[in-house]
């Protein structure tokens, strides 16, 4: 938005001076006995009449001029830091198992995780999310990205099966971490879900853990179904191995809500920035103070008025 101004608007009182000294300070000068004085001074009138213009374009031109006219512009800044995640889906033949959503009991696990993070993806804006689904093998389902309406259509594709029945947690988190190698984010994040215990993967989990601790990037668990469905110390062990925290969902409810948390815990930063420009317009006016003086000195020596 933008707001014109004086910087000393006081000095524009300085006219009122000029008017004051034009209507009671008569010059004076000496008397010139001319017996055809009223044909001389018709013909000069006109030309009296272009001085006194000159004369006060100059004179409002530079009080204008020494007022300081400033043009202000104000900027809103927003810079938003987003994050990079990675979201760790499993799609073992456990996630089959039907009843996790009480409104829809014919509805299977991996369905209802389906939905719950597609709505948690449209809500991030303003990060780059990746997807690694596993079960006997893990693989990346999509690249980091932008692209929103891409990444729910991948999770939309995911199916039962696909990439095995079996449960290979530590392998998938070994991918996940991979994605992020190339990540220049401030933040970087991993959720993982299963609803199963590690009963598939090639890599020891004590080498996973030490791969965790030693990346900057942030680990939260998430343990669907019953307690007896997925080991809860090993989730937490990797949780706290990647500073983050380890939670457990037994419906569809509550699944919803931890990615709720999760999502304001991991809130995009904003760094709001309020920029304002000054431009300066005081060389305007005078130029056309001097220009009109030029013209004044100009007008009256040239033609002897």
């Amino acid at each position: 938005m933008s707001q014109f101004s004086f910087e000393y608007p006081l000095l524009l009182l300085t006219l009122l001076l000029f008017i004051a000294c034009s209507l009671w300070c008569k010059e004076r000068s000496r008397a010139i006995f001319f017996p055809h004085v009223n044909t001389l001074i018709a013909k000069t009138a006109n030309k009296s009449s272009i001085l006194s213009w000159l004369k006060w374009i100059g004179i409002v031109a530079a009080v204008i001029a020494l007022a300081s006219p400033v043009l202000t512009k104000n900027y809103a800044n927003s810079k938003k830091e987003g994050r990079d995640i990675v979201l760790v889906i499993d799609s073992s033949d456990s996630m089959r198992k039907m009843g996790f959503d009480p409104k829809d009991i014919y509805k299977n696990k991996f369905d209802v995780v389906k939905e719950v993070v597609g709505d948690f993806i449209k809500k991030r804006k303003n990060d780059r999310i990746g997807m690694v689904t596993f079960a006997d093998i893990a693989f990346i389902a999509s690249p980091l990205t932008f692209e929103k309406d891409f990444l729910s259509k991948i999770t939309e594709m995911q199916k039962l099966g696909m990439a095995g029945k079996r449960t290979a947690i530590n392998d998938a988190l070994v991918q996940s971490y991979n994605l992020m190698s190339k990540s220049k984010a401030k933040s970087k994040i991993v959720i993982l879900l299963t609803d199963g215990r590690d009963n598939m993967s090639k890599i020891p989990l004590p080498d996973v853990k030490h791969m965790i601790e030693k990346r900057d990037v942030k680990l939260y668990t998430i343990g669907i179904g019953g307690s007896r469905d997925y080991d809860g110390k090993y989730l937490k062990a990797l949780a706290k191995a990647g500073k983050g925290q380890a939670y457990a969902a037994r419906s569809a409810a509550m699944l919803n809500n931890i990615y709720a948390e999760i999502n304001k815990l991991e809130a995009t930063k904003l760094d709001h920035k309020k920029i304002v420009e000054h431009t300066h317009l005081y060389i305007y006016p005078l130029f056309l103070a001097i220009l009109s003086l030029l013209l004044f000195i100009y007008y009256r020596n040239s033609k002897g008025v």
